[in-house]
């Protein structure tokens, strides 16, 4: 990711454009945030607004039309979109994990191709790797991709796959080679447009994070020409893949931190509004620890994330800090909404306040992009193998 990193934003720069950001989350995204929810109906308006704003190209290179935003800058976006609404953070990240691995693996000729259509949201796309009977395991999956003489014929079923409704392009985790040992030598990835062999078989219906396309996917004889192989090499997909996941994780974990400052916001302000045995509920010590304990986990989800970030700004290796901002910082969000949910008291089970809404969407951060026992044994194995003795 370091490549297309843009080294000309200043403080100033950052600042404008936080501003921006804050004033569209504010406006555009708060006022339909709960009814998208409970309807859960696709935001077609505010994704149009989000391709105006450069969001969709937020880390592509400004060489192929992107902002080419540190992953520090990128973070705070997601975060303060997310202390309101953590939808429209997920239907980019999935979009820049795509670009991140064309950016990354692709050839140039695939770059130039695909990049500038994906910065301008032209192109809007997702990652296609969960199966019904394979997601933390990736290298369980059964989809196929079997040479023909016009390229590769793609057959199998893809579970959980964002953007896959709406949107009108993916990258698809397939095997090549079926007898391949260990198995991640024979899968590659395959940049795929919609169209014949590509059936959306149904939108998933979800306790929370609503109003996204979350979808089963099957492709039946999806025909893809050769340059459509990510690097043009076959057997490289698993790694293509997982590179690119640092920065979903990245992002999954800002989107965490933003939803327990949200949670926290909101506690803070109705603390202050409720009144019990003659005063604000503020003033019991019991609550008071409470939005004690959440606006330090809110801080330390903050740090983490950055540190993760600017890791992969550098370059440098950072699945480690990536798994330690995504575990903790997810957590935190569960955490914050569950103990806004206690402030709120019998009111957080109503729909006419926004904190239930904080409380259906958490846990999916604590599953999303690697589930977070996965980011404690990632931790824990890197951790061991820095201190080696």
């Amino acid at each position: 990711m370091d490549s297309g990193v843009n080294k000309n934003w200043s403080s100033g720069d950052e600042k404008l454009l936080l501003d921006t950001i804050d004033h569209w989350v504010e406006n555009e995204v708060k006022p339909i945030a709960r009814e998208h929810d409970q309807e859960d109906k696709y935001p077609e308006e505010l994704v149009e607004r989000m391709k105006e704003l450069g969001l969709f190209g937020s880390t592509i290179s400004p060489e192929y039309g992107g902002l080419g935003l540190p992953a520090s800058i990128y973070a705070k976006i997601v975060t303060r979109l997310s202390s309101v609404w953590i939808v429209p953070g997920g239907i980019f990240n999935t979009h820049l994990v795509m670009a991140a691995a064309i950016e990354r693996c692709g050839m140039e000729a695939q770059k130039q191709e695909w990049l500038p259509k994906m910065a301008s949201g032209e192109l809007r796309g997702g990652i296609a790797l969960t199966e019904p009977d394979a997601g933390t395991d990736l290298q369980s999956i059964r989809t196929r991709a079997d040479r023909n003489e016009k390229g590769y014929l793609l057959n199998g079923t893809k579970m959980w796959i964002t953007n896959a409704l709406h949107g009108n392009c993916l990258m698809v985790l397939a095997k090549t080679d079926l007898t391949a040992q260990p198995a991640h030598r024979g899968m590659s990835a395959f940049l795929c447009h919609k169209g014949a062999g590509y059936d959306v078989a149904k939108k998933l219906k979800k306790m929370g994070y609503r109003a996204i396309d979350t979808c089963e996917l099957t492709l039946d004889n999806k025909q893809v020409v050769p340059e459509a192989l990510l690097g043009g090499e076959e057997g490289r997909g698993l790694q293509q893949v997982l590179g690119g996941l640092e920065l979903g994780r990245i992002n999954v974990a800002a989107r965490g931190a933003g939803m327990a400052e949200g949670a926290l916001k909101m506690a803070v302000r109705y603390a202050q509004e409720r009144e019990t045995f003659g005063k604000p509920i503020a003033e019991h010590q019991a609550i008071q620890l409470k939005l004690a304990d959440m606006a330090t986990k809110v801080e330390a989800s903050k740090l983490l994330v950055e540190s993760a970030a600017t890791k992969l700004d550098t370059g440098q290796r950072c699945d480690m800090e990536a798994g330690m901002a995504k575990y903790f910082a997810s957590e935190a969000g569960v955490y914050c909404a569950q103990e806004a949910m206690r402030i709120f008291g019998g009111n957080s089970y109503s729909t006419e306040y926004e904190i239930e809404r904080f409380y259906r969407d958490s846990m999916l951060m604590c599953i999303g992009e690697g589930t977070n026992e996965l980011q404690q044994i990632i931790v824990a194995k890197q951790l061991i193998q820095r201190n080696k003795i």
